[in-house]
């Protein structure tokens, strides 16, 4: 009779997802405050501690508004306060979440004009400004400054450079990027930048953010789209005014947002990027020696990795294994590259030490699955590459 493995629940489990990540034991317990109520002063200035805190992480000395809602309402209320019925915008569509700006446009009777790139590539500054050409009408231009999905960073920079030099905004999802690697919103001409609570903020979900330029909210005043509960005017006036919410605010997260920041800040700026950089570095060398390639690899982001599985070898069921039977999660490949594409998240709660458990995984789940390779060659290789910098 034939040996049945049995597979015994991890004790401890392990979140490389790109988000949500891990949460730090001290901003769990300043979010298991008890509630207070959101109209009084005591909430007033938590609300405006979080929101001055996070003016550097958006490299802007606007003002960052908070919002009870996932990214995604982000980039619903940028495009619905800068946008009307009607108008024309691009948009980079190089994954998930560069579609998601099209139909994002779409739903709110806009035109969205694409700018279509492989996914895994890096939009070309040549590729905006032919767009930009093409479509004089555009009013926006909306990208990702890292795209989730493929793993892939965009080249804000040279972005806002064509931009600013016309009448066309420039709206930037930084949800993998904000707390991931430097932002300069100001200096890059961005109208308005946007994130979520769930990546390097190490938070849960639930929060969004947003800043606009000076002229996002001239722009802002005189928009007609209709809106009601993403009308940033109005929260405008709230938290900067008022030092309230507009609405209902999710207490909790705030408290939780905070105190982040405050762990984020105390770390300081830059170390928290050389951190993920080096994460992120740590986790791209073992690619080669087990035998798997980048999906990103001329322009990889520093927040997650994302490794295609090799040929005939099923990407959701090794994703399934290491989640189920090794108390690890990364993440899947999206749309075309379902199956065939392992993101490793490196954001927020996590240290260089922890990609030693995401890869030590990612080769039990490969030799489980068939894959061939020197057992402990991408382990070797995190070690490696964290010893000349650790």
């Amino acid at each position: 009779m034939g040996c049945v493995r049995k597979v015994v629940p991890p004790l401890k489990k392990y979140l490389f997802t790109p988000g949500p990540v891990s949460v730090p034991p001290e901003v769990l317990l300043e979010m298991a405050r008890p509630i207070i109520h959101h109209r009084t002063r005591e909430f007033s200035a938590i609300l405006d501690h979080a929101r001055t805190l996070m003016q550097p992480l958006f490299g802007t000395q606007q003002e960052v508004i908070l919002l009870a809602a996932s990214g995604t309402g982000a980039m619903e209320a940028a495009v619905t306060n800068l946008l009307g019925p009607g108008d024309h915008a691009i948009y980079v569509n190089g994954g998930k979440f560069g579609e998601r700006w099209g139909k994002v446009l779409a739903a709110n009777a806009m035109v969205g004009h694409e700018v279509t790139v492989e996914w895994g590539r890096a939009v070309r500054p040549e590729q905006i400004e032919e767009a930009l050409r093409a479509h004089p009408e555009a009013r926006a231009l909306l990208v990702q400054a890292s795209e989730t999905s493929t793993c892939a960073i965009h080249p804000v920079a040279e972005i806002g450079a064509l931009t600013r030099a016309r009448d066309v905004m420039l709206i930037v999802d930084g949800i993998t990027s904000v707390g991931v690697f430097e932002q300069k919103m100001d200096d890059l001409g961005v109208d308005a930048y946007l994130t979520g609570s769930q990546k390097a903020l190490m938070l849960p979900p639930g929060l969004a953010m947003i800043a606009l330029s000076p002229r996002a909210w001239e722009r802002a005043g005189k928009t007609r789209t209709p809106r009601y509960y993403f009308d940033l005017p109005r929260e405008l006036k709230a938290q900067r005014d008022e030092h309230l919410t507009a609405w209902t605010p999710a207490v909790s997260l705030i408290f939780g947002l905070a105190k982040a920041l405050e762990l984020i800040h105390a770390e300081t700026l830059p170390q928290v990027y050389a951190r993920h950089r080096l994460m992120a570095e740590a986790t791209r060398a073992a690619a080669s020696p087990l035998g798997l390639k980048l999906i990103a690899p001329d322009a990889p982001a520093p927040g997650v990795t994302g490794l295609l599985t090799p040929a005939g070898l099923d990407g959701s069921k090794l994703v399934r294994m290491m989640r189920d039977d090794l108390g690890v999660s990364v993440q899947g490949g999206q749309d075309q590259m379902k199956g065939k594409l392992v993101r490793v998240g490196h954001m927020g709660y996590l240290g260089p030490l922890d990609m030693l458990a995401a890869v030590s995984a990612l080769e039990i789940g490969l030799t489980r699955l068939g894959h061939r390779f020197a057992m402990g060659a991408g382990v070797a290789a995190v070690q490696e590459r964290l010893a000349r910098s650790i």
